[in-house]
Parts: structure tokens; C-alpha cells; sequence
């Protein structure tokens, strides 16, 4: 009888690790959006962010611990202004002819409780990988209201310096620091 005990109890730990593992949540493309920001001139806070991203989160809630992944097509570009689009994704910036992607993949995830509270990892534009900080400012996870299905939601910003990435041209004039600011949404797989 006791070997029978011990055997359910086993039984029931590893039972209770396989609901625990690590869940996969793909990005939602029309709902995740990486923004960025900048001072232009001293005019005015332009605001532009690409229209394409692609990517996963791994959330193991009961370790604390997640994994993001991310792709952004840099020729998704938006800034309202074709031609500016256009621009932006020349040599002396985004150079997406010879960059057409920019990556994020995390490092760490810091967590206060079940909530994630920042994000490090490494952030490669044009071929130039930096470590970055990003700021989680708001975190969902639970049911999709109208998918019915596992999701996350997240909102993070950080602040980075163009140079640093070979995409300084006319600094300072045109601000040399870029506030990201992301908006994110993924469904369970």
C-alpha cells in the first residue's frame, strides 16, 4: 500500500508539471505594433511604427519566467507620407535593401509576482546588436474576450540611440534618442 501512495504522488507531481509547462503564444499581426518616436528639429515628437511583426512568447507562469522573440519587417515602415516611407528606409537610416529585418530576442525577464515588469535582451537593426532594457508598463493573460482562447497583451517602452545602430544621420537636429514603444497581443498555440 505505501509503494502504492508513493507512486500516486509521483503520478500527481509530474501530472502537475505537465499543466505547468511553458505556453507558446504567437504574435497577433493586427494588433501588435512597434512604435517609435523622436524630436524632429525641436518642431515637433514625431510618432511612426511598422505595419508588420512576427513572433512568439514563451510564458511559463509557474517557473516566472518568459521568452520573447520577435521579427519586425523594417519595410513596413509608416509614417502617413509615402515618400517619406521611402526615406526612411534609404542607406542613411533604415537601409532595408541591404536590412530588410530588425530582431529583438530576450535575454531575461524580470517578473514582480506573476507580472512581468521588464524585458532584456538583445535588439539587432542594420546588422548591430545591442543590449536593451524594455520597460513593461502594462501586462494582460487570460481568456481572449472574443477568441475564447489563451492570450496575452503587453505595452513596453525603452529608449535607444539611433547612432548606436549606424541611423544617425542629421543628429542632433533630428533627435539622436528613439523612444520604442511597443504594443504587443499573441493567442496560445
Amino acid at each position: 500500500m505505501k509503494k502504492i501512495l508513493i507512486a500516486a504522488a509521483f503520478a500527481s507531481l509530474f501530472a502537475g508539471q505537465a499543466l505547468a509547462a511553458p505556453q507558446t503564444y504567437v504574435l497577433d499581426q493586427t494588433h501588435s505594433f512597434p512604435r517609435f518616436s523622436y524630436n524632429h528639429m525641436g518642431l515637433s515628437k514625431q510618432i511612426l511604427r511598422f505595419n508588420k511583426t512576427t513572433g512568439a512568447v514563451v510564458l511559463d507562469k509557474a517557473a516566472k519566467q518568459a521568452h520573447v522573440d520577435v521579427t519586425i519587417d523594417m519595410t513596413s515602415i509608416d509614417t502617413g507620407f509615402q515618400v517619406f516611407d521611402g526615406h526612411i528606409q534609404g542607406a542613411d537610416f533604415l537601409d532595408t535593401a541591404t536590412y530588410p529585418t530588425a530582431t529583438f530576442k530576450s535575454t531575461q525577464v524580470k517578473f514582480d509576482g506573476d507580472t512581468p515588469v521588464s524585458i532584456e535582451g538583445d535588439l539587432t537593426i542594420k546588422g548591430i546588436t545591442k543590449p536593451i532594457t524594455l520597460t513593461v508598463t502594462s501586462f494582460f493573460n487570460g481568456a481572449h474576450p472574443m477568441l475564447k482562447k489563451d492570450a496575452i497583451g503587453a505595452n513596453a517602452t525603452a529608449v535607444i540611440k539611433r547612432s548606436e545602430f549606424n541611423a544617425g544621420k542629421f543628429a542632433p537636429g533630428v533627435g539622436d534618442d528613439v523612444t520604442l514603444d511597443i504594443a504587443l497581443e499573441a493567442i496560445a498555440e
